[in-house]
């Protein structure tokens, strides 16, 4: 009798424990009493203690480093492949076209980020989407003393929605774990979808007209004439001591920086990324690198290669090309040092909180908890079901602890209600908006760190705008009869 009260007990201590972690974790880091890295590490580890599952925290912590190897070297190497791209110039005629659409209205600045994140999301990789987004406006959230955390919000967001293409990755675990076709999954739920999007972008404009209201409309004569007199190196006076835009608290929008002189003399270096005279600027070669660009996205789509594979063989070719000459080559990596550290960092230590979570099975109680708990009544909802926990799984689990590990449980159920595997597999995609800013998703690190956002500002504005884009899809989905 006692062995059977304490075989219950564990798996409830270990519910509340997973529990107790994330929202310890998240806590944490919202009220900036820990940095991210830290908190990653060191609240896991203690828990781990607490499960009384502390001797084999080493066996968890290589376990996850293992598993997310091959996503921290992509983003090392995705990082130097596209921050050399961006000094060899091949954006700068991306961010001439988004600064004449966006004719420094801040409403148009953030239409114009959901857009650009929207479309460059067609690769399928967010650490990709991310890094070219913010490198293309994050000079002109900058320049107009913009909230960063809009810029993060809605690129993540809009790549949420996204995300949910064929090869991107949610609907290839959904088919796999439910044996089911991804186009029989995926096309149906194009308006839903499609309806998502939108939502994004109807967002994104009430969003852009409030920052119009906070700082006013300029032209863009205006801001360079502004940023001339304050000797910005934005438009080419290098060698300035700070930027006039950057000193401002209000202009990080909360992310935490530019308000010291090491903060200004970083922003600076980011803004001299448009200058048209750098000596870093390759014109020769601009078709050289759009098409292996291309190809290098193509093979990702077509997965010819693992993308980790792709990504080292594209920073040491791209370099080669490039920079033919060793201190040149020395000189860009040393460039980009600070953004590979900070963003591998992060994965690595990301490592040791999935580590534990997955090691000491509290992921697994804590689905099944959720899945337990679900009203005998709501059986031939399930479908609905689905996709309102999918907000909550997939942001507090990995997608593949998800998919594979939850959903075929919940579709099970479903099925002795009669409810098709299909529509199951449909809704559990509803929740990718919000899993995009999850803090077990490395992409999302590449983002608040390319835009030196803190973490927790991030979280704090993001997680309500995106719940409520993915209950926008839900009900659309529903409404359409597709989920």
């Amino acid at each position: 009798m006692g062995c059977s009260r304490a075989n219950v007990r564990y798996p409830l201590m270990l519910t509340i424990l997973g529990f107790a972690m994330i929202a310890t974790f998240l806590v944490l880091i919202m009220m900036k009493k820990m940095s991210p890295i830290a908190a990653l590490v060191l609240i896991p580890a203690l828990f781990c203690v607490f499960v009384g599952k502390g001797a084999k925290l080493g066996d968890y912590v290589i376990e996850g480093v293992t598993s997310l190897a091959p996503t921290a070297a992509m983003l090392m190497f995705a990082i130097v492949y596209f921050g050399v791209m961006i000094d060899v110039g091949l954006f700068d005629p991306i961010v001439r076209g988004i600064l004449k659409f966006c004719k420094a209205d801040p409403m148009r600045v953030v239409v114009g980020t959901a857009i650009l994140a929207a479309i460059v999301s067609l690769d399928g990789d967010g650490s990709t989407t991310f890094m070219i987004t913010v490198s293309a406006m994050y000079p002109l959230y900058k320049r107009l003393k913009m909230s960063l955390v809009v810029m993060t919000g809605v690129a993540a967001m809009a790549n949420g929605v996204m995300n949910t293409l064929p090869w991107g990755g949610p609907t290839a675990r959904a088919a796999t774990a439910l044996k089911l076709d991804a186009s029989d999954i995926f096309v149906p739920m194009i308006p839903a979808l499609a309806v998502g999007l939108l939502a994004v972008f109807v967002l994104s404009y009430f969003l852009g007209l409030r920052e119009r209201k906070r700082l006013g409309v300029l032209t863009l004569d205006e801001v360079l004439v502004e940023e001339k007199e304050a000797e910005s190196v934005l438009v080419g006076a290098a060698g300035s001591g700070g930027s006039g835009t950057a000193k401002s608290p209000a202009s990080t929008g909360g992310s935490g920086s530019g308000t010291d002189a090491e903060g200004d003399a970083e922003d600076d270096e980011r803004f001299q990324a448009l200058d048209p005279n750098r000596a870093t600027l390759r014109p020769k070669l601009y078709w050289f690198n759009a098409l292996l660009t291309v190809a290098l996205l193509t093979a990702m789509i077509m997965e010819w290669l693992p993308i980790p594979v792709l990504f080292l063989l594209g920073a040491a070719l791209v370099l080669t090309v490039n920079f033919p000459h060793i201190p040149d080559q020395k000189a860009r990596l040393a460039a980009h040092a600070d953004n590979v550290l900070n963003v591998s960092g992060m994965v690595f230590a990301a490592a040791v909180f999935t580590g534990v979570l997955q090691g000491t099975g509290m992921v697994d109680h804590m689905a099944k908890w959720m899945v337990d708990v679900i009203p005998e009544g709501m059986g031939p909802h399930m479908a609905l079901v689905t996709g309102l926990l999918s907000l909550p799984l997939t942001y507090f689990m990995s997608n593949d602890g998800f998919y594979f590990g939850v959903l075929p449980v919940l579709a099970e159920a479903g099925a002795a209600h009669g409810v098709t595997p299909l529509e199951m597999a449909r809704a559990s995609l509803v929740g990718q908006p919000l899993h995009m800013s999850s803090p077990l998703v490395p992409a999302v690190y590449v983002l608040v760190g390319m835009a030196k956002v803190e973490f927790g500002d991030h979280t704090r504005f993001v997680v309500k705008w995106a719940a409520l884009t993915c209950l926008v899809i839900l009900a659309a989905g529903m409404l359409f009869g597709i989920i």
